[in-house]
């Protein structure tokens, strides 16, 4: 997504509140809209990536969520399935919509959908975006996060996925 392109600028409720262009969304922080999706295989490994250095926000740092952020006028919905054939050259799988989250930092403010989805074919990594990428179970993940930089707000990600799918099992069992 060039820097001119135009992002929908929303509210903490999820409300469009007018449209800037990515440039002035990072330049300003203003909380837009981002699509976040967890790639797992059957084994339930983690597909984790290294961002490359032309990203605008936490460039070179490793994520576990394919997305990004929801061009203006476009869904959740469209934007994950988008950005996951774009990053990773998927497409036509179903992505389960787990749950919405906000994330703030010094440099995002996110209202964000996460998704997750199975898959155990070959990924085409954007060079342009992903220098490299693994598949790697949870507690690798969780371990690696204390010596390399991860971004938060896919951290934050994969947490929320995490609670909620322990909160169906809570459920589940009651």
């Amino acid at each position: 997504m060039a820097a001119d392109e135009e992002v929908d600028v929303v509210d903490e409720e999820d409300a469009v509140i007018g449209r800037a262009t990515r440039a002035e969304v990072r330049a300003r922080n203003l909380r837009h809209r981002a699509a976040y999706v967890l790639v797992f295989d059957p084994g339930g490994k983690l597909f984790v990536h290294q961002r490359s250095m032309a990203k605008d926000v936490y460039p070179g740092y490793f994520d576990v969520a394919i997305g990004g952020v929801v061009e203006a006028g476009e869904t959740y919905d469209a934007a994950a399935e988008r950005e996951l054939g774009e990053e990773l050259g998927i497409r036509g799988i179903a992505l389960r919509r787990v749950v919405r989250s906000r994330f703030e930092d010094a440099h995002n403010r996110i209202n964000g959908m996460i998704y997750s989805c199975t898959y155990d074919g070959p990924v085409t990594l954007q060079t342009s975006e992903i220098v490299s990428g693994e598949w790697l179970d949870l507690d690798v993940v969780f371990e690696r996060t204390q010596r390399q930089s991860f971004c938060p707000d896919g951290i934050d990600a994969l947490v929320r996925y995490l609670e909620r799918l322990e909160s169906a099992r809570s459920r589940l069992s009651s």
